[in-house]
């Protein structure tokens, strides 16, 4: 079996043509310098180095054929250790972050830029789609970090952390004026035309399941796949959408829509960092973490 530190002791001393120099250079005993040349020496069963009275000298027969090769192969070695370190130190490569569209736009957009504008090396693939299915990519080693709805019931991936709260409302627009300061108990919305998300989402799942604890069932006229179709619908007045208050602030502030008092409201939710088991995140994926606030 091939040691390595006993190739690194032999180029050491024929580079120096001292064992004292040689073990000065490597931080180790004159006496182990001396040992490893021997047992060197002694697997490859030829002698690498004359003993003369001005050091060690490469013999012709032996340490001169292989000098310039194991030189080569260190360097080699030596590189390759680097290239290893520098993954771990330096944002260098390609971060593929899997998330929603209203994840992208609502959390990640600003955070993405930052990161840019810090490590313009660093290539960002961007891929967009339903929570459970970037969960799936995520296990399948398809994307590196995942940003996600919760909660998380996949046990196969980790949970790194919350990075913002979502408080799921309905909001309605001006064709639906009368329910305005009204209280609406939650058991009372399937009279009105609701407006949701489609059904493979996390969002439908947490709401059908909180909504079935309570003996209410939602039956909406109308399933979209992204929020700001709802938002638009909902603007022109054809039904009343479900979605988390972060994601519409511009509608509620400029009047174009308003928050219904629905009794009791929903629980809130959030958006997590997902990581795969068992995989060591880059240090560019370790710095695109560091960037959100942990809550």
């Amino acid at each position: 079996m091939v040691n390595l530190e006993l190739y690194r002791v032999f180029y050491a001393v024929a580079k120096c043509g001292s064992l004292t120099k040689a073990a000065q250079e490597l931080f180790i005993s004159q006496p182990a310098v001396s040992q490893a040349i021997k047992q060197l020496e002694n697997q490859l069963g030829v002698s690498l180095f004359n003993r003369t009275h001005n050091g060690m000298e490469l013999s012709a027969a032996g340490g001169k054929l292989i000098y310039k090769q194991i030189g080569e192969a260190l360097a080699l070695i030596d590189d390759a250790e680097n290239s290893l370190k520098s993954l771990s130190t330096t944002a260098t490569g390609t971060v593929r972050i899997g998330a929603t569209d209203s994840i992208f736009s609502h959390v990640l957009a600003d955070k993405l830029a930052l990161f840019n504008r810090k490590y313009p090396a660093v290539r960002l693939e961007l891929i967009s789609s339903t929570s459970p299915y970037t969960v799936s990519q995520l296990k399948d080693g398809k994307c590196d970090v995942a940003f996600i709805n919760l909660p998380l019931e996949d046990k196969e991936v980790r949970l790194y952390g919350t990075v913002k709260h979502l408080t799921d409302v309905f909001v309605a627009g001006d064709s639906y004026q009368r329910l305005k300061g009204e209280v609406i108990p939650l058991s009372a919305l399937h009279e009105l035309p609701l407006i949701m998300i489609e059904r493979n989402t996390v969002f439908r799942h947490a709401l059908s399941k909180h909504a079935a604890a309570l003996g209410v069932r939602f039956d909406p006229v109308i399933e979209v796949a992204n929020w700001d179709l709802m938002l638009k619908l909902a603007k022109k007045g054809m039904g009343i959408g479900c979605l988390p208050r972060e994601y519409c602030l511009e509608e509620l502030a400029c009047g174009e829509l308003f928050e219904l008092n629905v009794d009791p409201p929903l629980p809130a939710r959030g958006v997590g960092i997902a990581l795969a088991k068992n995989v060591q995140p880059s240090f560019a994926v370790k710095e695109f973490i560091a960037m959100f606030d942990i809550i």
